[in-house]
């Protein structure tokens, strides 16, 4: 792998001209932007990220708010990220989230009354059972069992494991039950059932661009979110979150163009508001919390793989796109060259081949890109979802604390043998995204 890599890396010598803003000379390079890092002269010339609906805006905004005010706090040395008991916000909103299920616990008592006391009038047990309806909709519930086109458990992959276990020693934490191989560009954490059994979800999007090390930090930073906890992602609290979000789904606006939708939104207005205030308040409430649960996983990741693995992990998701891009367009290659004859040895030579070439065309991405694109990545305040801080303000944190060495060396023997473990794995997910990824 390593060798195909060293290959598509190799690339003639790039073109330079002159900034046209300030005549510092710019490197052009073929399928890249053209930009100048001394002005930055075109350093962002696509159209920003598009808004993804009210509640991610306003999460997104505070996700920065909060970010920004953690950042400061642990540059200062001034304990921000630091572990400690739960703030007057984190216990109002625990009291918040259990009004939430006081709620639908109300709810579950009002359909047994109508239910049981109006049994003889025959419509008050239909409304009761519309309640009993909402209440299961309602409920909280423990995540589901891990599900995906690969479950791998200890037995299936030790190697891998015992990497996992390693990296939780060294974040303080046990290891997981489970592990999802999916397609993605992710990787996340999970418990599931009323035992609280744990699952990681490793991405092949994501693990394959990953040297050894940066999949080190990766375990690490995953791993670190059941070391330092997140109100958001307790039993508790995500179970009013999602309650809230599903009534938030059914009270809102119809607009079909009719007059009937006008008087069915208007009965629902108070409601519908009162919903969203609500899930503004927990927003609010608990977001600091939820940043400082990154920031302490980002601490994690560099304690597990070092301080150079964790900030290089750090720049990946920005080639995100890329990586999806590709995915699709040697998808729809093998789908456009397996009409031909030789159609199906085409095909899976594109299904064998697909990781080590992912892998191969982001290693050709050139630092000067990376560079381009954390800029990019500042000037949008990019984060992982709407609710992470900033990436440039955690790449900024852990650059500006003092540098860790790995407690977790993944040698190339190791290396080697966890790919060997994943090979069944990488062959299936090869397989699906080549047949699938392009519909």
């Amino acid at each position: 792998m390593e060798t195909v890599r060293q290959s598509a890396g190799a690339t003639q010598a790039p073109e330079v001209r002159p900034c046209p803003e300030c005549g510092t000379e710019v490197t052009v390079r073929a399928s890249y932007v053209t930009w100048c890092a001394a002005c930055d002269w075109n350093v962002d010339p696509g159209a920003p990220d598009p808004e993804r609906g009210r509640l991610a805006k306003v999460r997104r905004r505070l996700a920065a708010r909060h970010g920004e005010q953690l950042a400061e706090e642990i540059e200062r040395g001034a304990g921000g990220a630091g572990r400690g008991g739960p703030d007057r916000s984190t216990v109002l909103a625990f009291g918040l989230a259990l009004l939430v299920h006081g709620v639908t616990v109300g709810l579950f008592l009002a359909a047994v009354v109508l239910i049981i006391g109006g049994w003889h009038t025959g419509i008050q047990p239909v409304l009761g059972v519309l309640l009993l309806v909402a209440v299961v909709v309602l409920l909280p519930r423990p995540g589901r069992a891990p599900s995906g086109p690969v479950v791998l458990h200890r037995a299936d992959a030790p190697g891998l494991f015992g990497l996992i276990d390693e990296v939780g020693a060294a974040v303080g934490t046990p290891g997981v039950h489970a592990v999802v191989v999916d397609a993605s560009f992710n990787a996340w954490v999970s418990a599931y059932g009323y035992r609280g059994r744990r699952v990681m979800c490793l991405g092949l999007g994501l693990w394959e661009i990953l040297t050894p090390q940066e999949r080190v930090a990766l375990l690490g930073h995953e791993l670190g979110h059941f070391a330092n906890g997140d109100i958001r992602s307790s039993f508790l609290m995500n179970g009013a979150l999602r309650s809230l979000a599903e009534w938030h789904a059914v009270l809102g606006t119809v607009n079909r163009g009719i007059l009937v939708d006008w008087f069915l939104n208007a009965l629902t207005f108070l409601p519908r508001w009162t919903v969203y205030g609500m899930i503004r308040l927990l927003d609010g409430l608990t977001m600091r919390a939820s940043q400082r649960a990154e920031y302490l996983a980002d601490t994690g990741s560099a304690r597990a793989g070092s301080s150079g693995a964790a900030l290089t992990l750090l720049d990946r998701p920005l080639v995100g796109d890329a990586v999806e891009a590709h995915l699709r367009r040697e998808s729809m290659a093998a789908a456009r060259a397996g009409g031909g004859s030789g159609g199906r040895e085409v095909r899976e030579a594109a299904e064998r081949e697909l990781w080590e070439r992912l892998a191969a065309r982001i290693d050709s991405v050139p630092e000067s890109e990376y560079e381009r694109l954390r800029r990019v990545s500042a000037r949008r305040g990019h984060s992982v979802d709407d609710t992470h801080p900033p990436t440039h303000l955690r790449r900024r944190c852990l650059a500006s604390a003092d540098p860790q060495p790995a407690l977790v060396v993944c040698d190339d023997s190791r290396a080697r043998a966890v790919a060997a473990e994943l090979a069944p794995a990488r062959a299936d997910v090869a397989r699906r995204v080549i047949r699938d990824y392009a519909g």
